[in-house]
C-alpha cells in the first residue's frame, strides 16, 4: 500500500468543500487515476538488475527516475537518500524496525487519519500492541471460515452471469469482487453495493494524494484530506449503528468494538481510525495481485494446462507471481541511527529505499531469478512486504485469489486468451499489475 505525505485538510474540518466531484467519483476512475500516478517510466526490472551487478547501494534517490511518488513524499529530497538492491540487504532493514523506523509516514498523514493511530506508521511496542488488535480478524482461522462465502459469492454474483456471455476483460471482475469480500471481512454491510464502492473510491482517492505532478500536487491532496473526512464519516455510521445492536460478530469492527487497547475499551473514534487505516489496502492489492496471476497464468507456456490439470499448483502459482511480480517494487524506512554499507556511511535521519522488486531477483538466493517457474522451491520473498510490518491481510488476498482462480477455470471451459485483443500486460514502476486481462471460453 502506498500512502501520501504532506499536508492535508483536516477531518473534522466541517467547511471541506469537494472538489473534482469526489462525492461523484466511481470505483473504475479512481483505481485507474491511482494507477496512471505509479505507472511511471523506465524498466524497472533493467534498472535493478544493473544495480545489483554493478553497485549494491546506490547514493540519491534512485526512485526519482522512474517518475513516481515515495511516501516518503516531500520529504525524499531534503534527506539523504540512498537505495538497496540485495536480497539480504533488504531482508535485513525490513526485519529491523528498530534501526529502520516507519513514523515519517505520521509527520504527514497525522492530519489524515489523526491520532497517529495508522499502523503503518508506528514503530516499536505502540505498532506490536495496535497489530495485536488488529491481525485476528485476518488471520487463517478466521478467514477459513469466510472460504465457501467468498467462493459462493465469487461464482454466483461475478461469473456465472459472465458464461453466456463467453468473453470478458477479468479485471472487471477483478476490481469489484476484492472490494465487496474485503469490506465485509472488516464489517461493512454489504447489500448496498453502491455504498462500499463508494468508500473503496474515497479511499482510492486518498492514496492518489500523493502526487508529484506540480500542476495536480494541490488539488489531489485537497481530494484527499476531503476523501478522508468523508470516509471517516460514513465509518462513523456503521460503528454507531454495530455497537447500538451489540457489537457482534468476528469482522474486524465487531472484535475492535469488543476489544481492549491500552487495558481501556477503544471509543468510536479509535474504532473507526483503525479500520480507515487500513482501507487503502484492502482490495486494490488483491486487485492488482490477480492481475499478475492471470498474466503469468495465460502468457507462460504450459502453465495454464499444468493448473486446469492439477489444482493444488494454485497456491504455488501465487506465490511465484508475487516473488515474480510484486506489486509494490519499493520500500522506504528511516535510519534510526548511523549505519553502514558496504563502506558507504548511512547518517541518521537519512531514508533507504528498499529494492522489493530487485531483491525478488537476486541470482544469489533464485536459481533462474528471471524465470517464472511454479515449481520453485519456495523462499521467503518481499511481495507482501517483510518483518514487523509485513502485510496484514496477504492470507485474506491469497485465499480470494485461489477463490478466483478455481471458480475462473470450472465456469469458463477452454479458457484463453482473446486473439481480438491485446494480450495483458503488467507494468508499473510501483503498484504493478494488469489493466486488461482479455479472454474468451467455449
Amino acid at each position: 500500500m502506498i500512502i501520501f505525505y504532506g499536508p492535508v485538510p483536516c477531518e473534522h474540518n466541517k467547511e471541506t468543500e469537494l472538489s473534482s466531484d469526489l462525492n461523484d467519483l466511481d470505483l473504475k476512475s479512481a483505481y485507474t487515476a491511482v494507477s496512471d500516478t505509479y505507472k511511471g517510466t523506465g524498466d524497472i526490472h533493467a534498472a535493478c538488475r544493473e544495480m545489483r551487478d554493478k553497485s549494491p547501494i546506490f547514493v540519491g534517490d534512485f526512485i526519482k527516475q522512474f517518475g513516481v511518488p515515495t511516501n516518503a513524499g516531500l520529504q525524499q529530497g531534503t534527506r539523504p537518500t540512498f537505495a538497496l538492491f540485495r536480497y539480504h540487504d533488504v531482508m535485513n532493514v525490513l526485519r529491523d524496525a528498530t534501526t529502520y523506523t516507519n513514523s515519517f509516514i505520521l509527520e504527514g498523514l497525522g492530519a489524515a487519519f489523526s491520532d497517529g493511530l495508522f499502523i503503518l506508521g508506528m514503530d516499536g511496542e505502540a505498532h506490536r500492541r495496535v497489530r495485536a488488535l488488529l491481525q485476528p480478524a485476518f488471520m487463517p482461522d478466521t478467514v477459513n471460515k469466510w472460504r465457501d462465502t467468498m467462493e459462493t459469492l465469487i461464482r454466483k454474483d461475478f461469473l456465472e452471469p459472465l458464461v453466456p456471455q463467453k468473453k470478458a476483460d477479468l479485471m472487471e471482475f477483478g476490481l469489484y469482487f476484492p472490494i465487496r469480500i474485503m469490506y465485509a471481512l472488516m464489517g461493512f454491510p454489504t447489500q448496498d453495493t453502491d455504498k462500499y464502492k463508494k468508500y473503496a473510491a474515497w479511499t482510492l482517492a486518498m492514496v492518489g494524494g500523493n502526487q508529484i505532478d506540480p500542476t495536480k500536487v494541490e488539488e489531489a491532496r485537497r481530494n484527499a484530506g476531503t476523501a478522508a473526512k468523508m470516509l471517516y464519516d460514513s465509518i462513523m455510521e456503521v460503528v454507531v449503528a454495530r455497537r447500538a445492536a451489540g457489537s457482534q460478530g468476528d469482522d474486524l469492527i465487531g472484535r475492535l468494538l469488543r476489544a481492549e487497547y491500552e487495558g481501556e475499551g477503544l471509543d468510536d473514534h479509535q474504532v473507526v481510525t483503525f479500520v480507515r487505516s487500513l482501507l487503502p489496502a484492502a482490495g486494490e492489492t488483491t486487485t492488482r495481485t490477480l492481475g499478475s496471476v492471470l498474466t503469468l497464468l495465460f502468457n507462460t507456456p504450459g502453465t495454464l494446462e499444468r493448473i486446469k490439470a492439477d489444482r493444488s499448483l494454485v497456491p504455488k502459482l501465487i506465490d511465484e507471481t508475487i516473488r515474480y511480480e510484486p506489486l509494490a517494487t519499493f520500500k522506504v524506512r528511516e535510519v534510526a541511527k548511523d549505519v553502514e554499507f558496504y563502506g558507504v556511511k548511512i547518517p541518521k535521519g537519512s531514508f533507504v529505499q528498499c529494492l522489493v522488486v530487485s531483491a525478488n531477483h537476486d541470482g544469489e538466493i533464485f536459481e533462474n531469478p528471471d524465470v517464472f517457474d511454479i515449481d520453485r522451491k519456495q523462499k521467503p520473498s518481499f511481495g507482501f512486504g517483510f518483518g514487523p510490518h509485513m502485510c496484514i491481510g496477504q492470507f485474506v488476498a491469497k485465499v480470494e485469489i485461489a477463490c478466483a482462480i478455481n471458480s475462473i477455470l470450472d465456469l469458463f471451459p477452454n479458457i484463453r486468451l482473446d486473439p481480438d485483443m491485446p494480450p495483458p500486460v503488467i507494468e508499473g514502476a510501483q503498484l504493478r499489475g494488469a489493466s486488461h486481462v482479455h479472454v474468451i471460453w467455449d
